[in-house]
């Protein structure tokens, strides 16, 4: 319950979304205070970053919490909290998705030089790849209760991560230019 009656935004498991604001804006302090440039400095978070997610992710399937909707599936679990059916382990989905799909990404994207020497590439690719991952995944994710669905049909997930899609690729594409 919440005492403070927060608006549902924040009552919702929206944190990567705003915990990636949250980093942004301390990255661009300490961007600022050492003068170092913030697209290095995002392009750095950026291959880190799914390692953290992946192991956010597994975290989030022990304590049986975000879980995914009903399922009939072989790998279907039934958490805790989550009912009497068995659901898809979404969590799991992230993980592989956001952690270790991303990741691998990541590595071989900033193996080349030419994506090295483009600041904002890696931060582009990290944002448009995880959003891409996260509203695929938000399809067998079960939606905040108090949230439900937009449309009849996407979850908060999937609409914020409509435009950190977009934002990933103006900084794909911003990198890319020719200087």
């Amino acid at each position: 319950e919440n005492p403070l009656h927060i608006p549902f935004v924040w009552e919702g498991g929206m944190s990567f979304h705003g915990g990636l604001l949250g980093v942004l804006a301390v990255s661009a302090l300490y961007a600022r205070r050492h003068k170092f440039s913030l697209l290095a400095l995002g392009d750095i978070l950026a291959v880190v970053a799914p390692i953290g997610i992946f192991f956010g992710r597994l975290a989030n399937f022990i304590n049986g919490e975000l879980y995914g909707r009903v399922a009939s599936l072989p790998w279907a679990v039934n958490f805790p909290q989550g009912g009497d059916l068995p659901r898809h382990p979404s969590q799991l989905y992230e993980a592989v998705l956001e952690g270790l799909v991303l990741f691998v990404v990541m590595h071989f994207a900033a193996r080349r030089a030419d994506i090295r020497r483009s600041p904002g590439f890696l931060f582009g690719l990290f944002v448009a790849g995880y959003s891409l991952s996260r509203f695929v995944v938000e399809f067998y994710r079960e939606p905040d209760v108090q949230v439900g669905f937009f449309f009849g049909y996407f979850s908060l997930g999937q609409l914020l991560s409509l435009p950190m899609l977009a934002a990933g690729f103006l900084l794909i594409r911003h990198a890319r230019k020719p200087a």
